[in-house]
């Protein structure tokens, strides 16, 4: 049976979990490449339990034909940031319909319906906490922690490799020998 080779297990393990987190950061920056159209950071905990403060959530481009009570949609309101809520009910006024939504945790609904054309889309599914690494990554302390150290750190390890390589390579010399 042959022994476990830690350093390279260690080292397989490293670049997947890399891989993974690359590929998250991706899929946000890129929602596509996990079939949402868009994606975005939840700012409060109007939908908790079911979206918290901090989740980033995927939202796939909807019909509103297709849309109906109790889906989670986000939403155009004014000039303020997208809002996602739930949809409590379909109100048909003047040949259009309208959505009535409400945060899980709100008490009663959102004191505006919702029209067809504010309707960014249906959430697709979320990630918790993400969004707060996605904030800090665009703090100046959260550049420096999450791109420049990391950066650093992979140049020492290449380096390390080479300088390990060529210690590797080198002959080893006997005493009285000359080079």
């Amino acid at each position: 049976m042959r022994a476990i080779d830690w350093r390279r297990t260690g080292k397989l393990l490293g670049t997947v979990l890399f891989i993974a987190v690359v590929l998250l950061f991706v899929s946000i920056a890129i929602p596509q490449i996990v079939g949402a159209d868009q994606s975005y950071v939840v700012q409060s905990d109007s939908m908790s339990p079911t979206i918290d403060a901090g989740s980033v959530v995927y939202v796939a481009d909807v019909t509103p034909d297709r849309l109906s009570e109790n889906e989670i949609i986000t939403y155009r309101r004014g000039s303020e940031n997208p809002v996602t809520h739930r949809i409590v009910e379909v109100v048909e006024r003047d040949g259009q319909e309208l959505y009535r939504t409400k945060g899980d945790a709100n008490e009663g609904p959102d004191p505006t319906l919702v029209s067809a054309d504010q309707v960014i889309g249906r959430v697709a599914f979320s990630i918790p906490y993400m969004g707060y690494v996605v904030a800090f990554a665009g703090t100046d302390l959260g550049i420096a922690l999450l791109i420049i150290v990391p950066a650093l750190l992979l140049a020492a390890t290449e380096l390390w490799e080479l300088f390990v390589a060529r210690d590797e390579d080198e002959p080893e010399r006997t005493e009285g020998e000359t080079g």
